[in-house]
């Protein structure tokens, strides 16, 4: 599968074409630089990955629904109105008691962007594309995630033709939650599989 790549620099077409608008946008005067970092940082961190956090908590939710985004992701997350370009096409991993699935991008930074919001700066950066792979265990370990010797870690390589959204398993002490307190426990890490959820003590309800 080729990647969507374009003359070995760290940064995709789409990227390329933000950062242009970028430095328009402030050199009219029609943006202030502080207040588009906060908007980037914004929809980075919390309004992006809150759409994956919702797709995430209701398939722990709902079994059926579960099923279907694990063999039709496309349809299942556009079901809940999360769809657009750099989400075209998805696959979604499931994370179990034997196996830990991690997404990395090992040519540039394809990225679910309508479920994910913007992808982080370490995703892009060339340490985390090449130690990914070659040493999956000794990279979660410095994210803070110490997984049991005995569990397989399998690493996925996005690419301009498929991306993949981690669906972690649901921590324990959550039986009777609602979907919406669920998404409360969904981080971006734990659906690209640097993570995990946060444990219910972790929240105040």
């Amino acid at each position: 599968m080729s990647h969507d790549h374009h003359d070995h620099s760290d940064l995709s077409e789409t990227e390329l074409r933000v950062r242009a608008l970028q430095t328009i946008l402030m050199e009219k005067g029609y943006v202030e630089p502080a207040a588009l970092d906060l908007l980037i940082e914004t929809y980075e961190k919390k309004i992006g990955p809150r759409n994956g956090a919702r797709v995430v908590a209701k398939a722990w939710c709902d079994p059926e629904y579960k099923k279907w985004l694990l063999t039709n992701a496309n349809a299942a997350i556009a079901s809940v109105g999360y769809a657009g370009r750099q989400g075209e096409h998805m696959m979604v991993l499931e994370n179990t008691p034997k196996r830990h699935n991690m997404v990395v991008c090992t040519l540039c930074s394809c990225y679910p962007w309508p479920v994910l919001g913007l992808p982080p700066v370490w995703y892009k950066s060339a340490p985390y594309r090449s130690r990914a792979v070659a040493d999956p265990r000794g990279v979660l370990r410095e994210f803070g995630v110490e997984l049991p010797k005995d569990m397989e870690i399998r690493v996925w390589d996005s690419t301009s033709e498929i991306r993949y959204l981690v669906l972690p398993m649901r921590p324990t002490g959550t039986d009777g939650w609602s979907e919406e307190h669920l998404a409360d426990l969904v981080t971006r890490d734990s659906m690209i599989g640097t993570g995990l959820p946060k444990r219910p003590d972790e929240i105040a309800k």
